[in-house]
């Protein structure tokens, strides 16, 4: 467009016979396209004010430029040239300066965006005019108009009154000395409430040293100053807290210095506050506590979890105090360690209590110990009175047997008095005597097992045996107005038993049963094997022996039974009963490993069971007859005997063997015989003797005067003494005995001496 307008300006203005003038109108159109669409469209208008000169001048004639023309054409492509290249840098010169133009707007407008969100208001001041200027920043942050102009005395006007002095004297301070000006201030009141800005400044001097400009800028430090003061009340708060707790508090820091103590602390340290800041406890630390708080502390810092000491601490007084303290570790905001914050107690009135208590509790202990071992002895007392009750109640029916047995056993002896002479009646009557006499033996062992009061050693016991050969005690036990019936199935099978304690169960859960029974009733005595295939409450799986008694009594009801095995626990009338039966009977079969099971219901009689482990060490007990050995050659016997009956006795059974008998009638009589005639080769001495010494005492002084003496004791029941008896290596021999025994029992005696 240009170009062609250019042509017709030419053409216009000196036609196309004029030669002159052919390339002038086009310059105009070479900067103009140039300036406006670049350099590559200015080469058109120069390309046709070329053309239209050769035209001019010689195209349109066939004829050849002239030296003049050329050169003048020449002289034109050069200047349009030029004029070209410079209308291309003005070009691009403009489009440059537009552009760092467009980007110092956006710059502009970003750094008023960053001032406005970081509340930054940048400001200058020329000292020497006095001409000041805010940025709209700066501006607001002054609560001032964000238009016009400013002077200093309207700055000065936004500032509180209380602190305009203080600003003036810190610019004044500035502009003659500082290369800094930093202050913080008020505005004036507001409908925002209390502002505070904080202005800093940059000096700018001359080379004469006089203020020429300040450079510098002002921000919003409102909630800053907020926050710093609600942490201030908050240390306010948190000492006055720290302060009137009753306990000593304080924080450390990362390396473990304190950085804070409460007053209770300083109280305790006896110091000021720096003092107590670096107090080093170890110097008041009781030397006996010094060495563990030492390792626990080091060990509770390093795990920088939470731990707990306990320790004396002397107060400056001299007064030695417990403290117990807690210490917690504390983290910064990043969660990073940053000390710990502990607090510690004054415990020593509690410890004091906890040693009074301590020994309240021991004297406690002592009382109790004492209180039960009079109720042993009472529980034992009253133990030993049931039984002897069970006795009184067996007296009539044993009194009853035993008076059978002498009547067999003197009218015996009675018809061989009378007829000596007839060998055949003799010796029946001699075996009639000798059957009821060991029936009356058989009779005295049941009740002496039952009455006595230490305890017996468990043995492989046939159970049903064992029921059998009680079964008269039994019936005399439950008399004759009530059937007693056994339904024993237990056969060969033992269980590992005490028989005596055995006996007496039975014999109480016979007189329960008795007791409980209306006339006509039937009580039962049954045994037989159960096996257990998984565990019944603290039974475990197994075989079992069990042994039940049975009644058809009224029964019992589900608290009666809860409460059945209690000791003294009874539902019989006053006198009755001590309430011990069932409770010897529990003790008795939990300690041999089993367990005691009721079945009962009001009106439907009562079953009572033992539960006893069946042994598989006397699954074949045999009954095998032993025999007596051969009587030993006849040696010097000293017999020990009180009962000159029963020595006549056994001083008759003794020569009958072959041997040569003295007598004595207490231990020191025998002791005399024994040291006046060292011939003697055996000691027959009863345990129970008149005196001081007892047949044990007797034993154990010739046994040590001669290691080499055999010894045999005899004795019936005696006792404690019995039990004495049988803590000795020497044989005992029970009364009564026949000759066979005896043999036994000296063999045993030789030969206990050839072993020890």
């Amino acid at each position: 467009m240009a170009t062609l307008t250019a042509l017709g300006m030419r053409f216009a203005l000196l036609g196309p016979d004029q030669a002159i003038g052919a390339t002038q109108a086009f310059f105009p159109a070479m900067v103009l396209v140039t300036l406006y669409a670049g350099w590559r469209w200015g080469v058109a208008p120069l390309v046709c004010g070329g053309l239209l000169g050769w035209w001019l001048w010689a195209g349109r004639y066939g004829e050849p430029l002239s030296e003049a023309e050329s050169a003048s054409l020449v002289l034109y492509l050069i200047s349009a040239a030029a004029t070209t290249a410079v209308a291309h840098g003005l070009r691009e010169a403009v489009a440059h300066l537009g552009e760092a133009r467009r980007r110092q707007v956006q710059a502009e407008a970003r750094l008023d965006v960053t001032q406005a969100a970081a509340g930054v208001g940048p400001w200058e001041w020329d000292v020497a005019s006095g001409a000041l200027h805010l940025s709209p920043a700066a501006r607001r942050n002054l609560r001032l108009p964000l238009d016009g102009p400013l002077s200093f005395d309207d700055v000065a006007g936004a500032v509180h009154p209380d602190d305009r002095t203080k600003v003036r004297e810190q610019i004044r301070q500035a502009i003659k000395s500082g290369p800094i000006y930093e202050v913080e201030y008020r505005l004036t009141d507001s409908q925002e409430g209390e502002r505070w800005i904080h202005g800093r400044g940059q000096i700018e001097r001359d080379s004469a040293g006089r203020a020429v400009r300040v450079l510098g800028v002002n921000f919003d430090v409102t909630k800053r100053r907020q926050a710093e003061e609600g942490l201030r009340e908050s240390e306010a708060r948190f000492r006055a807290l720290a302060d009137s707790a009753p306990a000593l508090m304080w924080i450390t820091g990362q390396g473990g210095a304190r950085d804070f103590v409460n007053a209770a602390y300083v109280d305790f340290a006896g110091a000021d506050y720096r003092a107590a800041l670096t107090l080093d406890w170890r110097t008041r630390i009781h030397p006996e506590d010094l060495p563990s708080i030492l390792k626990a502390q080091l060990a509770g810092e390093t795990s920088r979890r939470p731990f707990s000491l306990e320790a004396r601490y002397r107060r400056p007084d001299g007064e030695w105090r417990w403290l117990k303290s807690f210490s917690q570790p504390r983290y910064g905001p990043g969660g990073a360690f940053a000390g710990f914050i502990g607090i510690a107690f004054d415990v020593t009135e509690a410890k004091e209590a906890e040693a009074q208590l301590t020994g309240m509790n021991e004297l406690l202990a002592d009382k109790v110990d004492t209180a039960l071992a009079e109720r042993d002895l009472a529980q034992a007392a009253l133990s030993q009175s049931q039984k002897l009750e069970a006795i009184g109640q067996l007296t009539g029916g044993v009194a009853h047997d035993f008076n059978n047995l002498l009547t067999v056993v003197i009218g015996a002896l009675d018809v061989v008095q009378r007829h000596p002479d007839d060998a055949r009646r003799r010796d029946k009557m001699v075996d009639a005597a000798l059957s009821a006499a060991r029936r009356g033996e058989k009779l005295t062992q049941h009740l002496l097992a039952f009455a006595r009061r230490q305890p017996l050693n468990p043995q492989v016991c046939r159970v049903d045996r064992v029921i059998a050969e009680s079964e008269a005690l039994l019936r005399r036990a439950v008399g004759e107005v009530l059937p007693l019936k056994l339904s024993l199935g237990s056969g060969t099978r033992t269980a590992l038993i005490d028989s005596g304690q055995f006996e007496a169960a039975l014999l109480n859960l016979v007189v329960n049963a008795r007791d409980a029974s209306p006339p006509g009733g039937t009580i039962v005595v049954e045994s037989g094997p159960e096996t257990l295939a998984k565990t019944r409450g603290e039974l475990k799986p197994g075989a079992y022996l069990r042994v039940a008694v049975c009644d058809e009594g009224a029964g019992m009801d589900a608290d009666t039974i809860a409460r059945a095995f209690e000791p003294f626990f009874t539902t019989k009338a006053s006198g009755k009963g001590t309430g011990l039966g069932l409770s010897q009977v529990y003790g008795f079969v939990r300690q041999s490993g089993g367990e005691v099971e009721i079945a009962s219901k009001p009106g439907k009689g009562t079953t009572v069971s033992m539960l006893l482990p069946a042994s598989h060490e006397g699954a074949i007990l045999q009954d095998a007859p032993v025999a007596a050995p051969a009587p030993r050659p006849g040696v010097e016997v000293l017999l020990a005997e009180d009962d000159s009956e029963v020595g006549d006795l056994v001083e008759a059974m003794l020569t009958e063997l072959g041997h040569h008998v003295r007598r004595a009638g207490d231990a020191d009589e025998a002791l005399s015989v024994a040291r006046a005639h060292p011939e003697l080769g055996l000691l027959v001495t009863d345990v129970m003797m008149p005196g001081d010494k007892s047949g044990v005492d007797l034993a154990s002084i010739l046994s040590a005067e001669r290691p080499d003496l055999p010894i045999l004791l005899s004795s019936g029941y005696t006792g404690q003494e019995l039990a004495q008896a049988r803590a000795t290596p020497w044989p005992l021999l029970r009364k009564p005995y026949a000759l066979d025994a005896l043999i036994r029992a000296i063999d045993q005696a030789f030969e206990a001496r050839r072993m020890h």
